[in-house]
């Protein structure tokens, strides 16, 4: 054993399960029906146009949700809640009646100690642009008295509080395109220190928006495939020129072992680790090599008490970058080194797009179903995988993982050079 994956605490004194699972995305509105459509190599990118002020037309490529929230939520909630607000209690709600609680508000009236963590890259844009308009156009009275609430950063995270009745806790960590995924790390570690009995974790994101859209084109980090929106968001493709924006939501309800065997719930898989680093190279581009994303695997790995060749699947943060892309797969050859031909990498983003701070719980959440049905979900947009990225990606059709004991880990990297990596092992 190398000392990098030296063993630490044995996982039965800080087991964590997962018993709940919710979606939305630009494949469906919840679990089932966005798992099926992955399978099925549904992509849900499309052409969004808009009229800019000075007359002009500007074209992007984006993966809207398929199920608009305002149609889910009731309209007195909706009303009071931003976009990315509303994407996240969809998915906690679905989450917690998928736990076993027939009413979200039943969790936090169990008895159980309830915490609530919901990351965000943007959080509320949306609501802050819509009530800036409304200043600068109709005056200061015409501001939504809601408007501070609706612009914070734990805007989600309170809400999902508030509907689950959450007591031992609500937080809302802010890592860029990592944020989701840091939800998760927190929610391990207030089960394993004994904070809560119960977390309702992931990420959200509601960011499609002009500004946004311009902001990532003149960085020149998104897709330019206009006349190909089926084919845009590619990751590790040989021809892949950047990532294509989408919105939605993942959430997970993340239970100590014993809390979930009292109640005899029905468990998903395991959260067994978890690893965060950051880059501190560049504000918007990830340190060559992949070097932090590698030690952010390592750290998961070591956290969870697993061999590199234990792992089995991963399902990658690859946005369709050049250089992200590049990187990451760097960072999983030195990890995985010789047993990556083992390792089946999924690239998911090419059906649903680059979901910012919702990114990583997504992607959590389908690595979660990768392990239990045991199969990998396809790349529904991947040509040729690029000939500098040695890794054994799925192509379009699911890869099926082998018998016996499965674990996998889901990596999930933002600007600021934050690296995130989750393990995972299936539930027997």
């Amino acid at each position: 054993m190398s000392p990098r994956h030296a063993a630490g605490p044995a996982p039965e004194e800080r087991a964590a399960v997962v018993t709940g699972l919710g979606l939305t995305t630009a494949l469906g509105g919840d679990v089932p029906s966005t798992w099926r459509a992955l399978l099925a190599g549904v992509c849900g990118v499309g052409r969004l146009d808009f009229e800019a002020p000075d007359g002009s037309a500007a074209a992007y490529l984006a993966a809207p949700a398929a199920v608009e929230p305002t149609t889910v939520l009731t309209p007195a909630k909706a009303a009071h809640c931003d976009r990315s607000a509303q994407f996240a209690l969809v998915a906690a709600r679905e989450a917690v009646r998928d736990a076993g609680f027939e009413e979200a508000s039943s969790l936090g009236a169990s008895g159980a100690r309830v915490a609530v963590v919901v990351g965000v890259g943007l959080g509320g844009l949306t609501s802050i642009l819509e009530q800036n308009h409304r200043l600068r156009t109709r005056g200061a009275r015409r501001v939504s008295p809601r408007t501070i609430p609706l612009m914070l950063p734990n805007h989600s995270a309170a809400e999902v509080g508030l509907m689950v009745g959450a007591k031992a806790g609500v937080h809302a960590p802010v890592s860029a395109c990592a944020s989701g995924a840091e939800a998760l790390c927190q929610a391990l570690g207030m089960i394993r220190d004994g904070r809560a009995d119960v977390v309702v974790a992931g990420g959200t994101e509601a960011a499609l928006h002009p500004l946004t859209l311009a902001g990532f084109a003149r960085l020149g980090a998104l897709s330019q495939r206009l006349d190909d929106p089926k084919g845009a968001s590619r990751p590790f493709d040989a021809e892949r020129d950047g990532f294509v924006m989408g919105e939605g939501a993942g959430m997970l309800v993340v239970e100590s072992a014993a809390h979930a065997a009292a109640r005899g719930a029905r468990v998903h898989g395991r959260l067994t680790g978890a690893g965060i680093t950051n880059d501190s190279h560049h504000v918007a581009q990830p340190a060559p090599g992949g070097t932090g994303c590698a030690a952010a695997v390592d750290e998961a790995l070591r956290d969870a008490r697993l061999h590199p060749e234990q792992v089995r699947h991963v399902n990658a943060h690859a946005t369709s970058t050049p250089l992200g892309d590049l990187g990451e797969a760097q960072a999983l050859e030195q990890v995985f080194a010789k047993g990556l031909d083992d390792v089946v990498v999924s690239a998911t983003k090419g059906a649903f797009g680059h979901t910012l701070g919702a990114a990583g719980a997504i992607e959590a959440v389908l690595t979660v179903l990768a392990l239990r049905e045991r199969t990998a979900p396809p790349a529904c947009s991947l040509e040729r995988v690029d000939p500098e990225i040695g890794l054994n990606v799925v192509g379009r059709s699911p890869a099926l993982l082998p018998p016996g004991p499965l674990a996998a880990v889901t990596t999930s990297m933002g600007f600021g050079g934050h690296n995130v990596a989750l393990a995972f092992a299936a539930a027997s």
